[in-house]
C-alpha cells in the first residue's frame, strides 16, 4: 500500500490528511474531521442552547447524538431519503450504564 502525498506550493510535500474521522477538542470547540479518497469536511461542535450542558471533551457526541435523534423525529420523507441514500440510520440508545446497546432492535 502507498502513503498519499499532497504537494504544497513550491513543491514541498506535505503529510497526507488523515482517512476516516478525527475528534479534535479545544475549548469551547470540536471539529469532527470526515474524510475519505472521495470526500473531505469538518462538523464543528459548539455550546448552544441544547449542547452546552456537557463538557467540551463530550460535546460533539451530545450535540451529534441530539441532533439526529431530533432529525429522526421529524419524519420527513426527504430527510429520510436522504439518510437511506447515504446508507445512514440512526436509534437511540438507552442511557442505562447496564444496556450494551450492541444487540439489534427488532421491529
Amino acid at each position: 500500500m502507498t502513503t498519499p502525498v499532497q504537494l504544497t506550493p513550491g513543491n514541498q510535500e506535505s503529510l497526507p490528511q488523515p482517512q476516516g474521522l478525527t475528534v479534535k477538542i479545544s475549548t469551547d470547540l470540536g471539529r469532527i474531521q470526515a474524510t475519505c479518497p472521495h470526500q473531505s469536511g469538518l462538523i464543528y461542535a459548539v455550546p448552544a442552547d441544547r449542547s452546552w450542558v456537557c463538557t467540551d471533551e463530550l460535546r460533539p457526541a451530545h450535540a451529534l447524538a441530539g441532533f439526529f435523534r431530533e432529525l429522526i423525529a421529524l419524519q420527513d420523507p426527504r430527510v429520510e431519503s436522504l439518510m437511506q441514500q447515504w446508507g445512514l440510520y440512526y436509534r437511540s440508545l438507552p442511557l442505562d450504564a447496564d444496556s450494551d446497546g450492541g444487540e439489534a432492535e427488532t421491529a
